[in-house]
């Protein structure tokens, strides 16, 4: 009996040595590994604290949302994610890419374009500037490439290397799926500037970025770069990149006017009254990059479900609008193509035109092509 009770002290022991090695080893993982980011400290939150969204030292929406799930809340979505199959949640087969030649991107002096790269990631040329939406351009939108399920197509239009000099990239928040560790440190050095909401710099700061090369910005808050009109607008969604930054930092949606051309970059958001208040103040825009994918009804806050992108893309009065946040991940329980399906028919019934390129199809903002396959 005595045996016994030494053996099973030995293997308690044991386990709770496995388990705090496991511990160790996930604190080491989180507060070392880069691609997590930098953490603010109290003299940076000092910074924030005219900003009427900092509030108790963390950002929030003007809706109290989201709320912070409960534990067995937290179960149910993990469980759900992680084991319930989703009926066509990924392609059948990798999707295909137009791809796109890099001398004609380095010596393209047209009207405005934009190329989608799949889910919110755009390169912007417009008046001989090259600008980088939102550049997720890895396999995986997660910490570590171990961490996530991979991009639906195996290429790219255009690979990083070979992109031209990129006047600016405009950043809409610091979740994994738009601010990308590798990305922009393959990046970094061909980039004259960065656009960021209040406190997502600190992410690029400790990925080696001059912090002279950063401009964070709160909402409504406007700048110029180059002849062009850059202004940080609200969204209604949260941050952060571990468990324990959450609403560290600012999220918001992009304006981006030239003397010609004028967009709407929504970033990610639930529906909300942001998007008349937007399209009151800067509207109409010639073209609207709007968030359609990675929805349910468990976080209906924070992001739209596709009959609101379109009533969205209305309410900011775009001439035309753009599905995005679909077609390269999958983040959410909906089959793949059902925000693309859907949006489809509500923009029809609002008499929204929409546009369905393929990735890595130019749209020409001045004409954009209405009349796409149905490729997806």
């Amino acid at each position: 009996m005595k045996r016994i009770k030494k053996l099973l002290k030995r293997m308690l022991v044991s386990i709770l040595g496995i388990i705090a090695l496991l511990v160790i080893a996930f604190m080491l993982f989180v507060n070392f590994y880069p691609s997590f980011g930098g953490d603010i400290s109290e003299q940076r939150q000092e910074r924030y604290s005219s900003s009427r969204q900092f509030k108790d030292g963390v950002f929030v929406n003007e809706k109290d949302v989201p709320k912070d799930p409960s534990f067995s809340e937290i179960l149910k979505i993990s469980r759900k994610f992680f084991f319930e199959k989703v009926e066509a949640g990924r392609p059948n087969t990798d999707l295909k890419v137009q791809k796109v030649d890099s001398a004609a991107v380095s010596n393209y002096a047209e009207g405005a374009r934009l190329i989608w790269f799949g889910h919110s990631s755009f390169l912007l040329q417009i008046d001989d500037k090259n600008i980088l939406i939102d550049p997720m351009l890895s396999d995986v939108p997660a910490p570590h490439p171990l961490l996530g399920g991979k991009r639906f197509s195996k290429e790219l239009p255009i690979e990083i290397e070979k992109l031209p000099k990129i006047d600016a990239v405009v950043i809409s928040h610091d979740h994994y799926d738009h601010l990308d560790y590798e990305s922009i440190k393959k990046l970094r050095h061909k980039v004259e500037a960065f656009y960021v909401p209040l406190g997502v710099g600190i992410h690029l700061e400790s990925w080696d970025i001059d912090s002279n090369k950063i401009s964070e910005m709160d909402w409504w808050q406007e700048t110029t770069f180059k002849g062009i009109q850059l202004v940080c607008t609200p969204a209604q969604h949260f941050s952060g990149r571990k468990f324990s930054n959450r609403q560290s930092t600012l999220w918001g949606s992009w304006v981006i006017k030239s003397d010609s051309t004028s967009l709407f970059f929504s970033g990610d958001s639930g529906y909300g009254p942001h998007f008349k208040q937007i399209g009151d103040k800067y509207g109409p825009f010639d073209f609207a990059m709007m968030e359609c994918g990675q929805y349910n009804k468990m976080w209906p806050d924070i992001h739209m479900f596709p009959e609101e992108t379109a009533q969205a893309g209305v309410d900011v009065q775009a001439r035309a609008m753009m599905p995005i946040h679909w077609g390269a991940f999958k983040l959410a329980l909906h089959s793949w193509t059902d925000p693309i399906e859907r949006v489809q028919k509500k923009a029809k019934e609002l008499q929204m035109p929409l546009t369905t390129p393929m990735i890595g199809e130019p749209i020409n903002i001045a004409s954009p092509n209405m009349k796409h396959t149905v490729w997806w």
